[in-house]
């Protein structure tokens, strides 16, 4: 899907006010209320917009780890029941199916390193897993970010 420069300046928008309505949104932008509407509507079919949910920082919450654990798994199976069970961990934070030296890669967060090594314990654990690889993160210069690519697209 492509979106426009008005597309973007609505998602802009939004990321930087998250809480802000259709209504206010319209003002801002000098645009239809319904514009707006069926902008959002169009973007969320079309899985460019994923949700309105608030962004949660996990050392926030206590978990200062941040890691990347890459995983060598069984290839008999396949990377679904390996995927379902590593969503019960709580501190998986993502997993993806990866090319190059593994075949899955994780972000994980834990409350220390001795934290780290239990949760790395739980993801060994999970039947398919062969073994891990870890790097703990220092630092995320480059938080996860989408406003510079959404910026690009929509010209």
């Amino acid at each position: 899907m492509t979106i426009d420069h008005l597309d973007a300046r609505l998602v802009a928008l939004l990321a930087a006010e998250p809480r802000i309505g259709v209504l206010e949104c319209s003002r801002r932008l000098n645009v239809a209320r319904g514009t707006v509407q069926a902008r959002l509507d169009r973007m969320a079919a079309k899985g460019v917009i994923t949700g309105y949910g608030p962004e949660i920082d996990p050392a926030a919450l206590g978990f200062d780890v941040t890691a990347f654990v890459t995983l060598h798994i069984r290839q008999v199976a396949g990377h679904v029941p390996v995927a379902d069970q590593l969503a019960l961990i709580p501190e998986v934070l993502e997993v993806h199916t990866i090319t190059g030296g593994g075949d899955m890669l994780c972000r994980v967060v834990a409350r220390s390193n001795a934290d780290l090594q239990r949760v790395i314990d739980l993801i060994v654990d999970v039947q398919g897993v062969v073994r891990t690889e870890s790097v703990i993160a220092l630092d995320t210069p480059v938080p996860y970010r989408t406003l510079p690519l959404v910026r690009a697209a929509g010209g």
